[in-house]
């Protein structure tokens, strides 16, 4: 049984009630946790506010050192951790490792980058006057992540808000809590007490509460777009910040000058990775009409090649969905698309590559005859599901990508500088990839923009997202003004 982490204190739910947490590629039982209750909540805050008015008057030198800490620890912890984000998430063990070395860049770069980034000094308006902005950390913070990177992109907010001085809740969702309770457990506990706490539940016992906590001054919330404007709705009521990173049905383009062979190997990474369940994969992909049966043959044939499997295993490319829910979900889109007239090429079904029986394992699908209006086209599908339109020629394609209420990524391949730059000026999309699909940088920010979300993660955008400007204006003689009352003193200068 893992605990709740309170003020720096593993500790029992108020009530006590236990949620069981299975590998999803072979349903086995890896942990269980506690489903919190709103007052497990309410603690967690009330711990974080009183650890933040300390922990904001850390020299930022001094907070940068916790967070290399916090970095290091990651690292030795490296082969423990990924395992069990294999376990509880299903993801390959290859990209966990991976992803427990971004969540150490994450917090090593932010260690360095708050000790760099204070405010401004700004021209004066007047002689012996001095302006300068402060950039002060704007309090509690709640932190709710997805389970398709639990670590990662809670890493993203969690290591810019403590390096802005803030003291953080983290709410890990229901489904991968495991892996955030192990980092609370040698990473979390280098910090003062309560400056991180970690509340697992769900978001209607937790993360509700939470949003709505009057102590609570930002939520930072990855999600879907249905549950992050709720959290706009709340926050909008108290008038306190936050920064949104929400779905999106993301395009790929295949000019008629790509190197096709690259292509269709971006382009499966690109919708394949970690089973499609990645918000920033290529939902939509758009091939340009002279190259289109090239493409698509290298790109079934490349798909058939795919191993799924066991996270575990290191020859598995893709594991499991998330749950039976998520599985479901993905057979329904796929047979409604089919259903409006798309053809299947590859998969369309969910499968037992284990053969046991158990697992929630879906073939990489590949389908074509798409047109905008069916639901692989308009959904966002979270599952191995890539949906290829044939279109006339890269200008109909670019107005294609255009045509969303989404713009959280956009990827093309082209040798073409004409073309990469006419589509990143027409495409709106947060992160915009040239021939090198899903690639982020720490010091490069991310987020969307329409539907896809408010703000930005990463880069120093990422640490303006937890901190809130103060202008200072100091006039070191301290003399009377001329202007100031009576007014009559200045009556000369009012014009006849």
């Amino acid at each position: 049984m893992r605990k709740l982490f309170i003020d720096g204190t593993f500790t029992d739910s108020v009530e006590r009630r236990v949620r069981t947490i299975q590998n999803p590629a072979t349903l086995e039982v890896v942990d269980e946790v506690f489903d919190a209750a709103p007052g497990d909540a309410r603690r967690a805050v009330l711990a974080a506010k009183q650890a933040q008015v300390a922990w904001r008057h850390h020299p930022a030198v001094e907070r940068g050192k916790v967070l290399h800490e916090i970095a290091r620890a990651l690292r030795e912890d490296r082969a423990t951790l990924s395992e069990l984000l294999t376990r509880e998430g299903g993801k390959p063990r290859i990209e966990n490792l991976d992803e427990v070395e971004w969540c150490a860049a994450c917090f090593a770069y932010y260690a360095e980058v708050a000790r760099n980034s204070h405010g401004n000094s700004v021209p004066p308006v007047a002689e012996h006057q001095v302006n300068f902005t402060i950039k002060e950390p704007l309090g509690v913070v709640t932190a709710i992540a997805p389970f398709n990177y639990p670590l990662l992109l809670m890493t993203w907010k969690v290591a810019a808000a403590i390096a802005a001085g803030n003291s953080v809740v983290i709410k890990p969702s229901e489904l991968t809590p495991l892996s955030t309770l192990r980092l609370a457990e040698i990473g979390f506990s280098l910090l003062p007490k309560g400056v991180a706490n970690v509340v697992t539940g769900t978001g209607a016992d937790v993360g509700e509460p939470l949003v709505v906590d009057p102590d609570v001054a930002c939520v930072a919330f990855t999600g879907s777009n249905a549950v992050g404007t709720r959290i706009a709705v709340k926050c909008a009521e108290q008038l306190k910040r936050v920064n949104l990173e929400l779905g999106g049905i993301d395009p790929l383009i295949v000019f008629e000058d790509a190197d096709v062979e690259a292509a269709a190997h971006g382009a499966a990474w690109a919708r394949f990775l970690n089973s499609g369940q990645v918000c920033t994969s290529a939902k939509r992909i758009y091939v340009c009409e002279s190259v289109a049966r090239e493409f698509i043959d290298r790109f079934v044939a490349h798909t058939e090649t795919l191993r799924v499997g066991n996270g575990m295993d290191p020859a598995t490319d893709l594991g499991p969905l998330i749950s039976e829910v998520a599985l479901k979900r993905v057979e329904d889109q796929v047979k409604r698309t089919l259903g409006a007239g798309a053809k299947l090429l590859a998969g369309g079904k969910r499968i037992d590559p284990l053969k046991n029986g158990k697992g929630w394992f879906f073939a990489p699908t590949v389908i074509t005859d798409v047109t905008p209006g069916m639901p692989a086209h308009t959904e966002e599908v979270f599952g191995p599901v890539a949906a290829i339109q044939v279109v006339r020629d890269g200008d109909a394609a670019i107005a294609l990508a255009a045509a969303s209420e989404y713009g959280l990524g956009a990827n093309i391949f082209t040798r073409s500088l004409k073309n990469a730059m006419k589509a990143m000026h027409e495409i709106k999309a947060g992160t915009f990839w040239i021939n090198d699909p899903l690639t982020d940088n720490d010091a490069a920010p991310f987020g969307g923009m329409r539907k896809s979300g408010i703000g930005r993660e990463l880069g120093e955008e990422g640490l303006d997202a937890f901190r809130e400007t103060k202008h200072v204006h100091l006039d070191y003689f301290g003399e009377k003004k001329s202007f100031w009352f009576p007014n009559k003193t200045r009556s000369g200068e009012i014009p006849s």
